[in-house]
């Protein structure tokens, strides 16, 4: 380091006295010599490092090789350029030199420095010719106007800087000036107001090529703006306003920039001028002093590559070195630390963090394994809340594309969703509808939020609604699905996504509707049957009146009128009755309970009569016990024969023989609340099936394809079944040959298996 000082004085101090004639006289020669036995210590330097460094090479000792290519490299990036701006320099100092010195050169330079001054002076004139006319257009105006005329006169001329009125007291009447310009320190003095009455006016240029110099390359890094025009070289003309007789006397001054190319051109031709003839005396030792001085420069440049080569390589070797044993040894399991350089550098630094990384990496693995093993365990589980959800979970992308759903979804949807993953939710055969109303929900969440406040787009993060959606065909329930569906928005990856949650409400739909036919029904029944006894008790008593006191016709068309009364207010009230019962069904009373038998039991009346021929039974050989109500089933098994042997009269005359099977088999169902064995109750027959419009509302009161029906059978059956905790599903057969009527019980008894 004191080295690279004493050098860089040195060769500041040659360069200097090659610039400076004076200095040059007197100490150049003793700072060359100086310059030369600097080099020359640095060649015995450098002599000295490579013969140590070849010995080492040629003894193979380790870290030989890394020393020695890094030598070299520092030393080519040090000499090569060097050696080339030398040879570059001499070429040009040769030339250049010859031809600074020409005829040519001092004519063109005397040229120029007329050039300039002619340019302001032509500058000047135009100025003052602008001053003349401005002054006879002001001649005779107010203030006011020779604003403007002030104002136009600023904005339309290139550089003009201010223009001012004064009166003959030197105070100022009206002005307009550039940004940036203080009017105060431009006032005119007395002298100039004196030299403005006489013919031509004051006009002279101000300012000087010094504070050329320093504006341009203090503010603006060298290049002069019109700022710095403006503040150091300008024009400035004073004329006299000529006023009417008995006018007070008024001034126009003009300020305008001399643009500062042209100003510091003209000054740096005559300063080169002069300088020209000076140097043109010693151009012979100019020469020669440049080539020495770029001879020994380059030598010490050159020495100094090399010897700080040796010095910087030696510095870097020693840690890389103890990295690459510790690295070596790293790779072959020794995890023990290495020796640490001491140093204060980033090198040493990084041996210290190499032992402290080595000592570390064990506890570094095991906290990623079990990093690994935390993050696999929690991926785990929330996949099984997923997968273990009731609730169907959908995950979108921003194109409305399938992420990930979970099993759920299959089971409400009826659709195999994870099959259909990265396609979008309404190219999936059969979810359209079920798209087109999430897509709907989003857009007016969208909606809602840009237009609402902070406030409430915080409560319009999420969308509820409730969806209907056909169910998939040839499936077991015809009936739509009734879905209530929550979404919100989430990031998906490296964009933006939804998630809609949703579960099946068909059930509690379906609950509703039963509860509101239920209450319909209660009513009804209580209206209805308050009037019918008093009305069949008054048709009895009018037939038992009149009927003695009537012969012939009318006699009997008192008896028919009375027996249509009686025959229907016994048909109402059996309707009345039935109505009754849908609305007050009791609650079933659950006990173990022998299916096969108590189906046997009712077949035993129907096989007995002419339908034992068309009813056909298949019982199960073991069949599990099931909780239930013998009564209540009893009717549920009663009302599905009847409406079995009801769907035979609609049959075709070319149809089939007509065929009723009931068969009973315990099954493996799979629920919402797990897996188990139930027990399945069938009855199909071969008639006409429901009607398409029948199908979806079988199980709402009053719907029924009879004449004489009330469409109450199938609702307190299925009300039936689900006060049995089952499940109840019908459908036309595959066949188009008849309906089907499928009942699950899934309440066994325990541990219990009939024979």
């Amino acid at each position: 380091m004191v080295g690279a000082a004493v050098v860089s004085i040195l060769l500041f101090l040659l360069a200097s006295a090659s610039d400076n004639s004076g200095f040059f006289d007197r100490y150049y020669t003793w700072l060359l010599g100086l310059n030369a036995a600097v080099a020359g210590a640095l060649l015995v330097f450098v002599v000295v490092a490579l013969a140590r460094l070849y010995v080492r090479y040629k003894s193979g000792k380790f870290g030989s090789r890394l020393m020695t290519r890094l030598v070299l490299l520092f030393a080519g990036i040090g000499i090569l350029p060097g050696l080339v701006i030398f040879l570059i320099s001499v070429r040009f100092v040769s030339n250049s030199i010859e031809s600074w010195f020409n005829v040519k050169i001092e004519a063109a330079l005397e040229s120029g420095v007329s050039l300039g001054v002619a340019a302001l002076d032509q500058a000047r004139s135009e100025l003052g010719s602008i001053g003349e006319i401005s002054a006879a257009t002001i001649a005779g105006q107010d203030a006011l106007a020779s604003h403007d005329i002030l104002t136009r006169l600023v904005q339309d001329q290139e550089g003009m800087l201010s223009a001012v009125i004064i009166g003959q007291d030197g105070k100022m009447i009206t002005s307009a000036a550039a940004p940036r310009v203080d009017l105060k320190t431009d006032m005119p003095t007395p002298a100039m107001l004196l030299q403005a009455v006489m013919p031509g006016g004051y006009s002279v240029a101000e300012g000087g090529v010094e504070r050329d110099f320093k504006d341009a390359s203090g503010n603006h890094g060298g290049v002069p703006s019109a700022l710095d025009g403006a503040t150091s070289l300008r024009l400035r003309v004073v004329l006299a306003i000529p006023e009417p007789p008995g006018a007070a006397p008024r001034f126009l001054q003009l300020i305008q920039a001399v643009p500062v190319k042209l100003a510091l051109n003209a000054e740096v031709l005559r300063t080169a001028y002069s300088e020209y003839q000076e140097r043109f005396v010693a151009r012979t030792g100019l020469r020669k002093m440049y080539i020495e001085t770029l001879t020994l420069t380059l030598l010490l440049a050159i020495f100094g590559a090399i010897a700080s080569a040796f010095v910087i390589a030696g510095k870097l070797a020693q840690p890389l070195l103890v990295l690459a044993e510790g690295t070596r040894a790293v790779a072959e399991g020794d995890l023990s630390p290495r020796p640490i350089v001491a140093t204060s550098d980033e090198l040493g630094t990084l041996t210290q963090s190499f032992n402290t990384m080595t000592g570390q990496l064990f506890e570094a693995r095991s906290a990623v394994e079990r990093n690994r093993a935390a993050l696999q365990s929690a991926k785990a589980h929330l996949e099984s809340v997923l997968e273990n959800m009731s609730a169907g979970v959908i995950v979108l992308d921003a194109d409305s594309k399938l992420v990930s759903s979970n099993e759920a979804v299959e089971r409400i949807l009826q659709h195999d969703v994870a099959s259909h993953m990265g396609m979008a939710l309404a190219a999936i055969d059969g979810l359209e509808m079920f798209a087109q109303a999430i897509a709907k929900a989003f857009s007016a969440q969208s909606a809602q939020s840009a237009a609402g406040s902070p406030r409430k787009q915080s409560k319009q993060a999420h969308w509820q609604q409730q969806i209907e959606i056909p169910r998939r065909l040839g499936t077991s329930d015809d009936h739509d699905i009734t879905l209530l569906a929550r979404g919100s928005r989430l990031p998906v990856g490296a964009g933006s996504g939804y998630i809609v949650v949703f579960d099946d409400i068909s059930d509690v739909i379906s609950a509703q509707r039963s509860m509101a036919w239920g209450e319909v029904a209660r009513r009804l029944a209580h209206e209805i049957k308050n009037p019918l006894t008093p009305i069949q008790l008054s048709a009895e008593r009018m037939q038992m009146k009149l009927e003695a006191r009537l012969e012939g016709s009318d006699r009997d068309l008192l008896n028919k009128g009375t027996a249509t009364i009686v025959n229907q207010v016994d048909a109402m009230k059996r309707m009345v009755d039935d109505f009754r019962d849908y609305a007050k069904a009791p609650p079933a009373v659950l006990d173990k309970l022998d299916l096969n038998a108590l189906v046997g039991e009712i077949l035993h009346m129907y096989l007995s009569g002419d339908e034992s021929d068309i009813i056909h039974a298949e019982l199960a050989d073991t069949l599990p016990a099931v909780m239930g109500d013998a009564t209540q089933l009893r009717q549920v098994i009663h009302n599905l024969l009847q409406n079995a042997q009801d769907a035979m009269s609609e049959r075709a005359a070319d149809a089939p023989p007509a065929r009723i099977d009931i068969t009973t088999e315990a099954i493996h169902y799979q629920g919402a609340n797990g897996a188990g064995t139930a027990v399945r109750l069938s009855i199909v027959d071969n008639g006409p099936g429901f009607a398409p419009k029948i199908l979806s509302r079988a199980f709402e009161p009053y719907v029924t394809s009879k004449v004489r029906g009330t469409g109450l059978g199938l609702p307190m059956v299925k009300k039936i079944i689900d006060e049995h905790g089952g499940k109840i599903e019908i459908q036309n057969r595959s066949d188009g040959t008849g309906a089907s009527v499928l009942i699950l019980l899934l309440k066994l008894a325990p541990a219990s298996v009939v024979a």
